[in-house]
């Protein structure tokens, strides 16, 4: 089977389960998988349903890795809680992932205190604010030199993107390299002024971001329209 029919085949499943990943930002993520090697372990932090943690758990299979999706599925009407982990385990199931993936219902916040098993790949995509989103890039202290971490909402969300000028483009550990729509990738490394420039230059993608958000509040999606956003659901 080629890798791209092994793409296809897992999308199909993870197009299934609700959430909010395309198909160029699911590449991203099997891509990233696809590069470790067997023996390899996947730290997702923010799982949901399991959109994103099918894709990984697919790939990860693939090429002899596991995953470990962080999700403390918080009671309420935007998580959803009990129910929420209830549908992401039988996801995970349906997709004959059970002994790939490994749970940890905890807030990353407070497992990442007592973590000490080494990461080769991190995809952040928990609580969007400033204080969360920074905590979370502390999980890249177990990170092998040079991994991978892969954050959803960058450039999109405003206390993610917070984050991300204050730790990566203030900061010495992380050099930007590309992005499919709001899922940025940055690897473990030291940045040049080249690298922080490329940061500043996703600055406008940003604002215009910013701007529709607001449009769709103002319930003004005519308008969103002519920004080249077309659709109910804030830019990802």
């Amino acid at each position: 089977m080629t890798s791209s029919t092994a793409f296809e085949q897992a999308w199909e499943l993870g197009d299934q389960v609700p959430g909010w990943l395309t198909v160029d930002q699911a590449t991203m993520l099997w891509e990233a998988a696809l590069r470790l090697g067997p023996g390899a372990r996947i730290v997702e932090i923010g799982s949901h349903q399991g959109r994103s943690t099918t894709v990984l758990g697919l790939a990860a299979r693939s090429v002899g890795a596991t995953v470990v999706a962080v999700d403390p599925f918080v009671e309420g009407r935007l998580f959803g809680g009990t129910p929420t982990r209830v549908r992401f385990e039988k996801n995970v199931a349906r997709a004959g992932l059970t002994d790939v993936v490994r749970l940890e219902a905890s807030y990353s916040t407070e497992l990442r205190k007592r973590w000490d098993e080494r990461i080769d790949l991190l995809y952040i995509d928990g609580k969007h604010d400033y204080w969360t989103c920074t905590d979370d890039m502390l999980w890249s202290e177990n990170l092998v030199p040079g991994g991978e971490i892969l954050v959803h909402d960058a450039f999109s969300s405003i206390g993610v993107t917070l984050g991300i000028l204050a730790k990566v483009l203030c900061g010495n550990r992380y050099v930007y390299v590309d992005r499919a729509g709001s899922l940025a990738r940055f690897r473990l490394s030291q940045p040049g002024w080249t690298d922080r420039r490329r940061v500043l230059a996703e600055m406008p993608w940003f604002l215009r971001n910013v701007g529709i958000k607001i449009l769709l509040r103002l319930r003004l999606r005519p308008v969103a329209r002519l920004f080249g956003h077309d659709g109910p659901y804030d830019p990802y």
